[in-house]
């Protein structure tokens, strides 16, 4: 019995359907799936290394702000007061109204222990005091002025903590101001 023409065109097309269909199956199906497991993990390596100079450019971020923050810890520790410098603080204060021909009335001090830096958190590296100074002076305002400009200028980190002016009858033309001043001190 012999094979007709179109039984023989089949019979091709039917080996060339299973010939593509095993090349699926054997060859091109496995490494399709190998090629899509490596261009994933080419995407993840890709986003760890995305994630990976994040953190990199985060932690130079992050140091470049710790040494400024320390350069600025080190500039309040200078502009903080120390021992002996307090007293010649105080020298300053009443020595300043001198010139100025204002009368320093009362000058007085008052400190308070801050606890070291283990016990509380952002105190300053040393045993440090904050110390308030209480004065009441008789001046003008334009020489209470000069005398704030001078104190504002002091290597030492002074903050004005409270002003009071008033006019009195008895020293007029003078007013008498009350000025509180606060400041840190390290304890050697």
């Amino acid at each position: 019995m012999a094979l007709k023409r179109r039984e023989k065109f089949f019979i091709l097309l039917v080996i060339i359907a299973i010939a593509i269909f095993l090349f699926d199956l054997l060859y091109y199906a496995p490494h399709s799936r190998k090629v899509a497991t490596l261009k994933e993990a080419v995407n993840a390596a890709d986003l760890k290394l995305d994630e990976i100079g994040l953190l990199s450019r985060g932690i130079e971020t992050a140091e470049a702000e710790i040494a400024r923050l320390e350069a600025e810890l080190k500039g309040l520790n200078e502009r903080t007061l120390k021992g002996e410098e307090f007293r010649v603080f105080l020298r300053h204060l009443a020595g300043q109204s001198d010139p100025l021909q204002m009368k320093v009335i009362s000058l007085t001090p008052s400190d308070e222990k801050i606890l070291p830096t283990g016990e509380r958190k952002g105190a300053f590296p040393q045993e440090s005091k904050k110390v308030t100074v209480q004065m009441v002076l008789h001046s003008t305002f334009s020489k209470l002025e000069a005398y704030l400009k001078g104190i504002e200028e002091l290597p030492f980190l002074v903050q004005v903590d409270g002003l009071q002016i008033e006019r009195i009858e008895e020293i007029r033309p003078l007013l008498k101001v009350t000025l509180g001043l606060k400041m840190y001190m390290i304890v050697l």
